[in-house]
């Protein structure tokens, strides 16, 4: 049910990826975009009225990857898609068209595969643009400062909450 507060996961540094002191945020079903000609609009809308920024829409890329620059909010308009988050030996979980997950910056993503009519929506908080970090070695120290550096989103990208410091406990 849309609305209801997010599950956390938290995912360990395995050497190459990061993965943040931050668990990651699942709201399952987290936008109503049922009966709607084209969620990934409806998606997109509400996290540009909650404060978020340089939304696009797309898919998730099929190698591991992270942003060090930017926490990340994906919501699936339309489709599925399994993911892995925290590296090769993270996490797998399936996303829904309605679901949400907003991951840390430093946090490993990688599409496992996808239904055909998959589009995601992407976006971040204002002020962060992401870079684009496969886990290489040598990555590491200018990450680690890098995520160190980024400050918490302001506004909650589900419900446009402010102060969303909270979502993580912090």
């Amino acid at each position: 049910m849309a609305g209801l507060g997010p599950e956390t996961l938290v995912l360990s540094d395995d050497g190459a990826f990061q993965n943040s002191g931050l668990p990651v945020l699942l709201w399952r079903q987290g936008i109503a975009i049922e009966g709607s000609g084209n969620g990934a609009d409806i998606i997109e809308r509400r996290f540009v009225d909650h404060g978020w920024q340089g939304s696009w829409q797309n898919g998730i890329f099929t190698f591991h990857h992270y942003h060090s620059t930017a926490h990340e909010v994906l919501g699936i308009g339309r489709g599925h898609v399994t993911v892995i988050l925290g590296g090769p030996s993270g996490q797998e979980l399936t996303l829904d068209a309605g679901d949400v997950v907003l991951l840390p910056a430093g946090t490993a993503h990688r599409n496992l595969g996808a239904s055909d009519d998959l589009i995601v929506v992407g976006a971040y908080p204002p002020g962060q643009h992401p870079d684009l970090l496969r886990g290489e070695p040598g990555e590491r120290p200018d990450a680690d400062q890098n995520i160190a550096r980024i400050p918490l989103p302001e506004f909650d990208p589900v419900t446009g909450v402010a102060d969303a410091s909270d979502l993580w406990h912090t």
